[in-house]
């Protein structure tokens, strides 16, 4: 795996393209948040048997914009003193004296979900107004939160039923903290002690709010983790240009050593972990041999890839031919699949889709069948709705007789181990962030301009919600 600069003012458009002849294999960037410019020719090890791997995407860009995110206050953390550290000579005569005072922190992103029906539509507001997930072009921007608010309003009735039907919210939370203990306790059992940070995209806690804690405890070193397999630009890209933004602004931040895992779906102990899974799963069926395993990926909109160059497909496809590798080592060779769920509005998303497939493999004959929630570590409501309920039932009714679901690796020890070891991995790439400044699309600022664009945007997203026909577009179009 190589290591990949995150130095400049990149990672932001992710105006980047893919090869299809370099290997496809994850990467460590660090050396600052403002962007990967290209890959390091030195590889960094993050798994002993993956150490000739390359990295297979260069993200280029600008533009770091977020929308906008309630806030509250995060329950402090307990400081926990780590090892000696070398940084930057700057950093060390500003704010950290002697190795005696530094401290390690990890901070896990995730995306984050509405624990109660009432928080469902100010998430949806959330997620859609991040320019990452609804991607606008340059001249329409100024339409970015009217209109999130006009899906998010729409989109919610529907959305409500679907967090009612798993008890009324998202455990993504519960999890995700619980993940958080998990990995401190297996990086103390390294003799490595580190303050464990969690920071959502979209709900509580936000990233600004466990980044707001990391300053409190004075942390002296950070490692990134998001808790994304895959490298997405609308996930683990969203969430870094949140960490672009707040670091480039704090002075303290910004002489912060860093190293940001970007993806790490090839570690070894991840591909074992998903193969430890989907092989109890199919030991639970009759004739395990006859059992078709059907990966389910969280889609992106076609564009992405394309486009802007997400290599998240590409990611997706190896992490699979990986662990189908792990499982025929062990002398598993079923037959198996890869779709993608998830879909929303009217553009093209990747394909083949999940709905479509489940009904096509049960018209060829297919009776049983393993769903593998592939782009998830923990349980939400893609996989206890979405997979368990929406799609169970269409596969049943498609002729698929024997159903069974992979659970999300969660807390599953080999995994949390893993995630320990990448962290201790990319300890030693550790910098301090570059105070290069982005370009002038970020920095050109219009006052009356920016009220103006408000202003007309509120006025059409309020004609639009009054407007029946454009409603009933939207809704067909939507949903």
């Amino acid at each position: 795996m190589e290591a990949a600069s995150l130095s400049g003012s990149s990672l932001c458009s992710y105006n980047y393209r893919v090869s299809r002849s370099i290997p496809r294999r994850g990467y460590i960037a660090s050396e600052g948040l403002n962007g990967v410019d290209k890959p390091s020719p030195k590889p960094l090890m993050i798994s002993s048997s993956e150490s000739n791997t390359q990295n297979h995407g260069v993200l280029k860009g600008s533009n770091l914009s977020i929308g906008p995110v309630q806030k509250r206050n995060l329950n402090s953390q307990t400081n926990c003193a780590v090892g000696v550290c070398t940084f930057p000579e700057s950093v060390a005569e500003s704010h950290y004296s002697h190795a005696a005072e530094e401290k390690l922190g990890v901070l896990l992103l995730n995306l984050g979900g509405p624990e109660t029906l009432n928080d469902v539509q100010p998430f949806l507001y959330n997620l859609f107004a991040d320019p990452d997930i609804i991607r606008l072009p340059r001249l329409l921007r100024f339409l970015q939160q009217p209109l999130a608010k006009l899906i998010s309003v729409l989109r919610a009735p529907k959305s409500k039923e679907g967090y009612a039907a798993i008890g009324g919210g998202s455990p993504l939370r519960k999890i995700t903290d619980e993940q958080a203990d998990a990995l401190r306790m297996a990086l103390e059992a390294k003799n490595v002690r580190a303050n464990v940070y969690v920071g959502m995209r979209y709900w509580f806690p936000f990233t600004e709010e466990a980044i707001e804690q990391i300053k409190r405890d004075r942390i002296t070193k950070l490692v990134v983790l998001p808790l994304y397999p895959q490298f997405s630009i609308s996930t683990t890209g969203s969430s870094i240009r949140v960490l672009q933004r707040i670091f480039k602004e704090d002075a303290y931040l910004s002489r912060l050593p860093v190293s940001v895992i970007l993806s790490w779906y090839e570690r070894q102990g991840y591909i074992r972990s998903m193969a430890d899974l989907i092989e109890k799963e199919l030991g639970k069926f009759a004739k395990p041999e006859e059992v078709m395993i059907f990966f389910s990926a969280h889609g992106v909109p076609v564009s992405y890839v394309e486009d802007a160059g997400d290599p998240y497909k590409d990611q997706m496809e190896d992490c699979i031919y990986l662990i189908m590798q792990e499982l025929k080592a062990r002398g598993i060779g079923n037959d198996h699949t890869l779709a993608y769920q998830s879909r929303v509005g009217p553009v093209q998303w990747l394909k083949p889709y999940t709905d479509e497939v489940l009904v096509e493999i049960g018209q060829k004959g297919v009776k049983s069948l393993l769903a593998v929630p592939i782009s998830f570590v923990s349980e939400h409501i893609e996989t206890l709705e979405e997979i368990d309920m929406e799609y169970k039932d269409l596969a049943l009714e498609s002729g698929i007789e024997n159903w069974g679901r992979v659970p999300a690796l969660g807390c599953n020890s080999l995994f949390i181990t893993d995630l320990a070891d990448a962290v201790v991995e990319a300890l030693p790439s550790a910098k301090a962030l570059s105070t290069s400044t982005d370009n002038a699309e970020e920095t050109e600022y219009d006052p009356l301009s920016y009220v103006v664009k408000i202003f007309f945007g509120s006025i059409l997203a309020f004609f639009l919600l009054l407007t029946p026909r454009v409603v009933l577009a939207f809704r067909n179009g939507l949903f």
